[in-house]
């Protein structure tokens, strides 16, 4: 198992659909300083190929992902 991940922040988008879990993380990571991370709970399963790809555009890390049942669970660590 990974070394737990601490959050700076916490995001609960169950039951949102795409693409209402990347658009509201984006909002969220503007607000954090450098190196805070976030960790986002989504239901979502396009969260697997939008978070990836909007962390690649917008200069953000996906450090993990968990999935426990329905809930996958990314944290991003905000890199700029």
């Amino acid at each position: 198992m990974a070394e737990q991940i601490k959050a700076d922040v916490k995001m609960d988008l169950k039951g949102l659909k795409c693409p209402l879990p990347v658009v509201k993380v984006s909002q969220q990571v503007k607000k954090m300083q450098v190196g805070q991370v976030l960790v986002a709970e989504t239901t979502d399963p396009g969260a697997y190929a939008d978070f990836p790809a909007w962390a690649k555009t917008s200069g953000n890390e996906i450090l993990n992902i968990e999935k426990e049942g329905e809930v996958s669970k990314f944290y991003i660590k905000k890199l700029k």
